[in-house]
């Protein structure tokens, strides 16, 4: 499906989804939040993708909600918001879902749905100019986007509560250390660090990857033995891959192991 604001390219199996609004710091409007989730199905239903990289355009990773969209929309406003929220949701649960883990790359600010979009994916690699907000209550809105499902797993309850309340910048080094950013790099070298730790992870054990993500996800709502049960079927399913006997060839062959995803 072809894109106006979001540019999507391929290298073997790593997918690169570039924020394509520069000039509207990478605001998430209606447009945009539908074509993420386009993509993000697309990718979900594509087994050769296997791994994501999300960066942006410009000096800035997004910077929200369109806010100008959202003025513009008059008494709409409520409706616009329940429409964009079920594009931009269903986007950030196929990423969640899918077995290909995603990997953020912020530079300049990630404000608001920007913050909640980092959040959501697996890893995140940062710019040591890189900034981190909520932003939302300063507009008199409430957080969207999974930030207040992810956000209090990542920092806990009080500071997730502190960044929603008092709009707190974070510089990428705090965010690194409230473990909302992976690593914190130079910012010449943040296009480079991402996508060598993208394109790693599109060599990786991808049915394996996904099985991880799972687990990860859903362990707060278990039991101790739930969740062990969980993994107990997870490794039992692993081990019918191509991958694992790849994998476990290639450690008593003491060599590096080709895996396919499959």
């Amino acid at each position: 499906m072809e894109s106006k604001n979001l540019k999507v390219t391929r290298e073997g199996g790593l997918v690169r989804l570039q924020l394509d609004r520069a000039e509207q710091a990478n605001s998430l409007d209606i447009e945009t939040c539908r074509e993420l989730m386009h993509a993000a199905i697309d990718i979900d239903e594509d087994p050769s993708a296997r791994a994501v990289l999300i960066t942006a355009a410009g000096k800035m990773f997004c910077s929200g909600g369109d806010l100008a969209s959202f003025a513009s929309s008059g008494d709409r406003m409520p409706a616009l918001l329940k429409e964009m929220t079920v594009y931009l949701h269903a986007a950030l649960t196929r990423f969640n879902r899918m077995n290909a883990p995603v990997v953020a790359a912020v530079g300049g600010v990630a404000a608001g749905a920007g913050l909640s979009l980092a959040c959501a994916c697996d890893l995140v690699v940062a710019a040591d100019s890189a900034r981190f907000t909520m932003a939302y209550t300063r507009a008199g809105l409430t957080p969207d986007g999974s930030s207040t499902y992810f956000l209090p797993r990542i920092v806990g309850k009080r500071k997730a509560l502190e960044l929603m309340l008092t709009n707190r910048m974070l510089t990428a080094q705090e965010a690194e250390a409230w473990g909302i950013v992976n690593r914190v790099v130079p910012e010449d070298e943040l296009e480079s660090e991402a996508m060598a730790l993208a394109t790693q992870l599109a060599a990786g054990p991808t049915l394996a990857y996904g099985a991880c993500k799972d687990l990860v996800l859903r362990s707060d709502a278990e039991s101790l033995e739930s969740q062990m049960e969980h993994e107990s079927r997870a490794i039992a399913a692993a081990a019918h891959t191509e991958d694992a006997k790849e994998g476990i060839a290639a450690f008593f062959e003491k060599r590096a192991a080709t895996f396919k995803g499959a």
